[in-house]
């Protein structure tokens, strides 16, 4: 994963530890989107393209993406 601020990469890892409940993943997940940043965004995206992740989780990271893409126009 690319270089992101301490909190970012705080919440990128608990959404990739696949030892963690589903439910801290995904909350994880909104988290990163409820930060709306740029590096927020490309981590959200490098989630979405984690083939170790849930499809589920996939795709949740991916329509948080697309939300902070909106938010942002």
């Amino acid at each position: 994963m690319a270089e992101y601020a301490p909190e970012l990469k705080k919440l990128a890892s608990i959404a990739t530890d696949m030892d963690l409940t589903p439910i801290l993943r995904t909350k994880a997940i909104e988290q990163l989107a409820r930060i709306g940043t740029r590096e927020a965004l490309l981590a959200l995206l490098e989630l979405a393209a984690n083939e170790a992740l849930v499809l589920k989780e996939r795709d949740l990271a991916l329509k948080q993406a697309r939300q902070v893409i909106k938010q942002s126009l």
